[in-house]
């Protein structure tokens, strides 16, 4: 195997802040160089303080165009087998954390480490790439939420993937896309429950939040959310 193809390191700590300085610059490039970004709500991102911007997930482009959209750095949840070669060492250069979405504690711990320095985490908690309606999610936001001072800003992305486009498609340059930053939500522990039952109203508050805001985003841009691929459009006339 050449060494481009190996897996980088897996993180030791959360990555460091500097790292972060040159990937919003790419993604204002990708954003509004390569693709013609419109972005709604950038004043309900509080300008202090630890955020999770959590977001729907459409395609492989949602991370880098959520990061070139938003006015403070972050640092983005990852899928870990994204780190290798050359994407990987992007990746890893610019200050993502790697995530095993079967479970990793350790990711969680580093992307803490990231809010309790005062700074923000970028996360896409559908987990996998869908239609984007976030119908479910999995707990690592609520998690985050909960163990740490920051707020969660759901974010909407829409026109990284449309119609019954396959989940792998990157679209052709130019296209319209949309970013859209809801109102900063704060999440508490339930007095008087377990800290499951905390985890999972805190998972299905963001979520509902996520769900209607998504809604809203599509309503106010007029960009609808592609089919789902085991439901594709009809086509004209059926």
């Amino acid at each position: 195997m050449s060494s481009a193809a190996k897996p980088l390191r897996t993180l030791s700590a959360a990555p460091p802040r500097w790292k972060t300085r040159w990937s919003r610059p790419l993604g204002r490039v990708l954003d509004h160089v390569v693709y013609k970004t419109t972005v709604h709500g950038r004043e309900n991102i509080p300008t202090a303080g630890p955020i999770v911007f959590a977001a729907n997930h459409l395609s492989y482009l949602d991370g880098p165009v959520m990061v070139g959209a938003a006015n403070r750095y972050m640092h983005v949840m990852v899928r870990h087998d994204m780190f290798k070669g050359f994407l990987g060492g992007v990746l890893h250069a610019s200050g993502q954390i790697p995530v095993n979405r079967a479970g990793d504690r350790a990711a969680l711990q580093h992307a803490k480490a990231v809010l309790d320095r005062n700074d923000c985490v970028g996360i896409l908690p559908e987990g996998t790439r869908g239609t984007g309606d976030a119908a479910s999610m999995n707990s690592g936001v609520a998690w985050l939420a909960l163990n740490s001072s920051a707020v969660v800003v759901p974010v909407a992305i829409l026109g990284t993937r449309v119609g019954d486009e396959h989940r792998d498609k990157i679209p052709a340059p130019r296209r319209h896309l949309h970013v859209v930053f809801g109102e900063a939500m704060t999440i508490e522990r339930e007095p008087g429950v377990s800290g499951r039952v905390s985890m999972d109203r805190a998972t299905d508050a963001i979520r509902l939040r996520l769900a209607a805001h998504i809604a809203a985003a599509i309503a106010d841009t007029g960009q609808d959310l592609p089919a789902d691929e085991d439901t594709p459009l009809k086509q004209e006339g059926q």
